[in-house]
């Protein structure tokens, strides 16, 4: 079964969801018009008083995917009503931003007005964190926002989960033990020389420096985890590409590298990082938080069969997940998809601009990032399409599934909002 629909009176102010069948008897008896696809939405054409029911917010938050669920309380437990996973897109802006840092530094080296560079007049506040990691933040935050708007919600309860990242690394350690990390008493090049026997881990011959499996450019770190000996041929050779392009033919030779590192404290990090101030964001609403811990999430979805996956989690989080019928089986997929850029011009891949960005962002009334149904009755390109689009201003446009399309094609379905959507 589908996730339930969300109903508002005709002054917007929620009601409890209802049955997708319900929605369509209201919507083909003309009482309700279709307000919103994603989440789907209906608003009521005449007044509807509502019982209050406590209907709860719960949320899992990762660090690429946080799981959401409406949940909705009775006599005999609780009942999960809606779910959800959203994808960050805390890679892209760090991504971005490091694009944007090497295109400063290229225009100070070049023959064009003087950029100087912006690192020493920047006071971060108390509470600061890098916009990868603020983004999961408020994203998140967003959604909570948005979906009081769409439901009568009661309170909201929060997965708290803390990481151990040394006992990730090593399970055994304890006591003095957290005091000594992998590198205790040696250095990088050192370590990394006498872990893969002065050898390249690419080609077996004789190593000569390091190398990042994940590249820096493509959001690698600088964790000894990330890092390899490898022989100058094989640096070069590899380039930008990740570990797992570079070893595409050689399977069994990249899984016996992955085995020789330690586990990537990245996801952990940015967890324990942006936890707290999520918590804090969230008690600003005005709505009753309660929060609880990973291992009784993971008890509550074992004990009751459930498989593993985010929205589900949210559903299991505090006391009452321990008896939680879980209604819908298909839940809402959203993906941050951001909502443009401010460049002046493109680039091309070393940087270099080749080609003007115009200033207007709307070209025939449709907007990038705008979810659209193309319906084209002869030609080459016959058949129906739907997907988020992509505008040019000569009114040829592109779907995911077909390029080309002439704008007098395209009914918009919903509004760009900045997020990709899948049943």
């Amino acid at each position: 079964m589908s996730n339930r629909v969300f109903v508002l009176n005709p002054d917007h102010s929620p009601l409890m969801p209802c049955t997708p069948k319900r929605a369509r008897k209201l919507l083909e008896a003309g009482r309700a018009a279709v307000f919103r696809r994603y989440p789907f939405t209906i608003i009521l054409g005449a007044e509807s008083p509502s019982a209050a029911q406590p209907l709860a917010l719960k949320l899992d938050p990762g660090s690429k995917t946080t799981g959401l669920a409406l949940v909705l309380s009775g006599e005999t437990g609780e009942k999960c009503i809606w779910g959800a996973e959203l994808a960050h897109r805390g890679l892209a802006i760090k991504l971005k931003l490091l694009t944007r840092r090497a295109q400063r530094a290229s225009r100070r080296n070049r023959k064009l007005r003087h950029r100087p560079a912006r690192f020493l007049n920047r006071i971060r506040p108390e509470g600061w964190l890098p916009p990868s990691l603020m983004h999961r933040v408020l994203t998140t935050l967003s959604w909570a926002r948005r979906l009081g708007r769409f439901a009568p919600l009661s309170s909201i309860a929060m997965e708290l989960v803390s990481f151990d990242t040394h006992k990730i690394i090593n399970p055994a350690v304890r006591g003095q033990g957290y005091q000594k990390g992998t590198l205790h008493g040696t250095e990088v090049r050192a370590y990394l020389r006498h872990k893969w026997n002065n050898l390249c881990a690419y080609c077996g011959k004789k190593g000569e420096e390091v190398e990042h499996l994940t590249p820096k450019s493509r959001g690698g770190t600088d964790n000894v985890s990330n890092l390899v000996w490898s022989c100058t041929a094989c640096n070069l050779k590899k380039s930008t590409r990740t570990a797992e392009d570079f070893l595409a033919k050689k399977p069994a030779l990249l899984q016996n590298i992955k085995m020789q590192q330690q586990t990537s404290l990245q996801d952990a990090a940015a967890v324990n990082a942006t936890k707290l101030r999520l918590l804090d964001e969230l008690n600003r609403l005005g709505l009753p938080v309660s929060t609880g811990d990973g291992a009784q999430t993971s008890f509550n979805r074992t004990s009751q069969g459930f498989d593993k996956a985010h929205w589900i989690d949210a559903a299991c989080v505090g006391d009452g997940g321990a008896h939680v019928q879980i209604e819908t089986h298909r839940p809402l997929m959203i993906t941050a998809m951001g909502r443009g850029n401010r460049q002046r011009c493109g680039t091309d891949r070393f940087g270099f601009p080749n080609r003007h960005r115009t200033r207007q962002k709307r070209f025939f009334g449709f907007q990038t990032g705008d979810i659209v149904r193309a319906v084209v009755v002869g030609g080459k390109k016959t058949g129906t399409y739907t997907g988020r689009v992509s505008v040019r201003a000569t009114g040829s446009f592109r779907l995911p599934q077909v390029d080309g399309l002439h704008h007098r094609f395209c009914t918009t379905l919903h509004k760009g909002d900045g997020y990709g959507y899948r049943c």
